[in-house]
């Protein structure tokens, strides 16, 4: 008899998903869906978006790089 109540209730129990294991299924899903979207995301603007321009260089650190270099800057 006290084995059949021990096996009742350890049935019991394990019907239907834990809560904790459903919410954790949940923000799982969630966050993969997040990285896999934003890796579509970023592929999809690197074939279709033009790239960046290079920002102008200052003509103060052109004459700096070259003071660097040893090579004397022009108008010098």
């Amino acid at each position: 008899m006290a084995d059949q109540s021990n096996n009742m209730i350890i049935e019991e129990v394990n019907k239907g998903l834990n809560p904790g294991t459903i919410v954790l299924l949940v923000v799982a899903t969630l966050l993969i869906l997040f990285f896999v979207g934003n890796y579509a995301l970023y592929m999809y603007a690197q074939k279709t978006l033009p790239p960046r321009k290079k920002k102008p260089v200052s003509k103060k650190k052109l004459k700096r790089e070259k003071l660097k270099q040893g090579v004397s800057a022009p108008g010098e």
